[in-house]
């Protein structure tokens, strides 16, 4: 019920404890003063798409990046905000949950409040729904306080997710023209940030005055690029996960009977899934980015289950852990094949009971050797941006059957020699994403509430608040936003049988890095996880002590500061330029031509569409 939208939650003494906690603020957020910095115009990382994403956002691309600085920054062309205007802003969740939601509205409250107690925020009650029809609840500390650091979105609620259509986008217009809205903050993932996108185009270009501002939140972690180092929720939905993974390790360890296959909500990324892995150390993990690179079958996979089960058993070890993404079936290149088919027979307007009869002889055949309660799960209506309904296809099940039937072959023949094989299957997902968040999650949210405000403040629209360097503490990570649509690139697809190729600009998900060291930490420990039986648990949710601290794995070994390396390369540029100038030597001067004619030919190989497209095919 409406009603029941920011009413004062029965807390219990924990989560009381909890709401106590302020978040730290980076030093470039405190105060009342606002100063920004603005870099260079910003490109696409791909090349060869960007002439298709300046023609469909001619206002928004292109635009700068914006890195807002501590107090006691020299920067000379700095622009310094100290007056603040009263501003009212509006703010939406558009996505599924994620633990720390709340507080990206704690830190966007706070700072609007902090810099001009008059200001206003108004949340839209059920999410996008409630946008469109105009029902606001405006966020007060009474309303804000039971929800501090708490898990969930039902302070607001959640809906369609989408602002896509010209119907939706004009309903979101009119909405922030009645309401006299200076900001919209969407919160969402990266379908969210590219409607968020789309919307600060039209309104720029029906000069509607309301700015539009991103924030990274989705537990799936697949919204990340050389800008957005990690997504809110993620950090919690991994270490909860890992928890129950780990106690799931235990018990296998303990029986020695069975083998338990576990999927992991995550969307079609991997991420999920890795970080668990690394964080809990079960025997095998199929990642869809590896089984997609290898262009690996349902069978293939099957028995690389059934190779590593008859491996352990030669030790006397018949049971394992073996993880699952829950994104794996559209990574099977037979399976998204055959839901490709049949979402285009959803779209021709064929009735769910008849659509097998409608298949193709080949996706016929596949469909018909699927178990029936596949079957009925491939079936469903894919979701809002067009993906299957990952959360209800029983991927772990399937895997569960053929792997049990194809054991129970080569016992039959003699070359399997353990005992009997029995699968448990569990799905992970629901139990983590209403979490209360960890520590790290409480203050990103909370900062990235507050860099929403100096978005506003700095006048930007079309931005998404960004932070960088969070592998360290909060006082060295640095504050910025950039522009959408430089995240986004043009994916060419079919649908069905004799379809043109079609592409449109968005910010797609990242998928997990082949190449990157997260990946290769899983690589180098991968067999002694199979073979040894390294499980780690690294226990419930810490907001103190031990723990308390700990960041994602995959975030601490990369090396992202994407955003640092372009301030310092345009340090070396200002060096060059104070070197190099009228009056320097001959000798100067050669050198520098000759490091720079080499230098630039490099950058241009490598920035051309044909050196990057087929990466971003």
């Amino acid at each position: 019920m409406e009603s029941d939208y920011g009413v004062h939650r029965e807390l219990s003494d924990l989560q009381k404890q909890r709401a106590l906690y302020q978040p730290e603020l980076p030093p470039c957020l405190q105060g009342t003063t606002v100063r920004v910095e603005f870099g260079d115009g910003t490109t696409a990382a791909d090349p060869s798409g960007a002439h298709v994403i300046s023609h469909a956002y001619p206002h928004t691309y292109g635009q700068p990046l914006a890195h807002f600085l501590r107090a006691t920054a020299k920067v000379p062309d700095a622009q310094i905000i100290t007056e603040h205007p009263v501003v009212k802003v509006g703010v939406v969740f558009s996505g599924r949950q994620s633990p720390g939601g709340h507080n990206v509205i704690w830190g966007l409250f706070d700072a609007i409040k902090a810099h001009n107690p008059k200001s206003t925020l108004l949340g839209f009650i059920g999410g996008t729904e409630g946008l469109f029809a105009q029902k606001t609840l405006e966020i007060t500390d009474d309303i804000i306080s039971t929800y501090k650091n708490q898990g969930g979105y039902d302070l607001l609620g959640r809906t369609k997710d989408q602002i896509r259509t010209t119907e939706q986008v004009n309903a979101a217009m009119t909405t922030c023209q009645t309401l006299k809205l200076d900001a919209l903050v969407i919160i969402g993932g990266v379908t969210s940030n590219t409607d968020a996108a789309q919307l600060a185009e039209t309104f720029a270009v029906s000069n509607c005055s309301t700015k539009v501002v991103g924030v990274p939140v989705t537990l799936n972690g697949d919204l990340k690029n050389q800008f957005v180092e990690a997504n809110v929720g993620f950090d919690t939905i991994c270490k909860v996960n890992s928890q129950l993974i780990s106690n799931v390790c235990t018990d296998a360890l303990s029986a020695e009977k069975y083998y338990y296959f576990i999927r992991l909500m995550g969307r079609k990324a991997s991420h999920v899934a890795l970080e668990c892995t690394l964080q809990s150390h079960p025997n095998m993990v199929i990642l869809g980015e590896e089984v997609a690179a290898s262009k690996l079958t349902i069978f293939d996979i099957t028995k690389q289950i059934c190779d590593a089960v008859q491996a352990r058993a030669e030790q006397d070890k018949n049971f394992g852990v073996i993880l699952i993404p829950e994104g794996l079936v559209e990574s099977i290149p037979e399976l998204y094949a055959l839901l490709q088919e049949i979402h285009g027979l959803h779209s021709k307007g064929i009735s769910t009971e008849n659509i097998s009869s409608h298949l193709s002889p080949w996706a016929s055949a596949l469909f018909e050797f699927l178990p029936p309660f596949i079957r009925k799960q491939l079936l469903l209506h894919p979701e809002s941006d067009d993906s299957a309904q990952l959360s209800q296809i029983e991927t772990e099940k399937l895997l569960a059957q053929l792997v049990e039937t194809e054991i129970n072959k080569r016992l039959k023949a003699g070359t399997y020699k353990g005992k009997k094989f029995n699968a448990i299957c569990h799905f992970f997902g629901y139990q983590a994403r209403g979490s209360l968040p960890s520590k790290f999650d409480c203050d990103y949210a909370y900062v990235l509430g507050h860099i929403c405000y100096h978005i506003l403040a700095a006048g930007l629209n079309g931005y998404m608040a960004t932070v960088t360097n969070l592998k360290n503490p909060v006082n060295k990570w640095k504050c910025g936003a950039a522009p959408i649509t430089a995240m986004m690139t043009v994916k060419r697809w079919s649908r069905g049988p004799g379809a043109t190729p079609i592409g449109k600009p968005a910010v797609h998900p990242a998928t997990v890095d082949l190449k990157g060291k997260a990946y290769q930490l899983l690589r180098e420990n991968g067999m002694s996880f199979l073979l040894e039986d390294m499980y780690r648990n690294p226990g419930p949710l810490q907001f103190e002590g031990p723990g308390a601290d700990a960041k994602a794995i995959t975030l601490c070994v990369e090396d992202q500061d994407y955003m640092g390396r372009m301030k310092l390369l345009q340090e070396y540029i200002d060096k060059v330029k104070s070197i190099v100038k009228p009056g320097c030597s001959q000798e100067v001067l050669k050198a520098a031509l000759s490091a720079m004619a080499s230098f630039t030919e490099v950058l241009s190989v490598m920035s051309s569409p044909s050196y990057t497209g087929q990466a971003h095919l």
